[in-house]
């Protein structure tokens, strides 16, 4: 995967001046599965972000989401990529950088083009149906209480494979009519 993104990094001297602490290319990929892969760029663990110290906050262990906190990735999903039908715990702020993507919901599906922007609240989603050519998204995530519509916990596992059944019928049903 050609995925190489250069990551310029703030910060303050100790006269308090503003200066780069860091600008380099970023080497910590992650493939979780075939055709995608993401760099996490910057974290923060709370909301107001702490903007003091020298660590860097992309290094910092943490799953899809960090609960306080914020996640900053770019991942990039080849032709192809495998589905990933889930649910996260979190708004998250996508812009398409580059290619087409679809976003696969419950009973839609949304093509989203360079430039396109996504507010994704928490439903249950897939994105990644393969296009022709691979594409990129800036992705910033925002830990989020779990609710409902109705103010009830929903069974997230039984949606996933409701979500899942019309996802294979609707590929099949594509295939047949090609």
């Amino acid at each position: 995967m050609s995925l190489r993104i250069r990551r310029v990094v703030t910060g303050h001297d100790q006269r308090g001046r503003a200066v780069v602490m860091l600008d380099e290319t970023m080497s910590n990929v992650h493939r979780p599965r075939p055709g995608a892969s993401w760099n996490v760029i910057w974290t923060t663990a709370a909301i107001p972000a702490d903007n003091s110290g020298e660590a860097d906050a992309a290094a910092r262990q943490i799953g899809t989401t960090l609960p306080g906190g914020t996640v900053f990735r770019v991942i990039e999903f080849q032709p192809g990529v495998a589905p990933r039908v889930h649910r996260t715990d979190s708004i998250d702020y996508a812009v398409v950088m580059s290619g087409e993507i679809d976003m696969q919901l419950d009973d839609t599906e949304v093509h989203l083009k360079a430039g396109d922007v996504l507010v994704q609240r928490g439903t249950v989603h897939n994105r990644g149906r393969s296009q022709s050519r691979r594409r990129a998204l800036h992705h910033g995530l925002r830990a989020r209480r779990r609710q409902a519509r109705d103010g009830r916990r929903r069974d997230a596992a039984r949606q996933r494979l409701t979500f899942s059944r019309r996802a294979l019928w609707a590929s099949a049903a594509m295939e047949t009519a090609g």
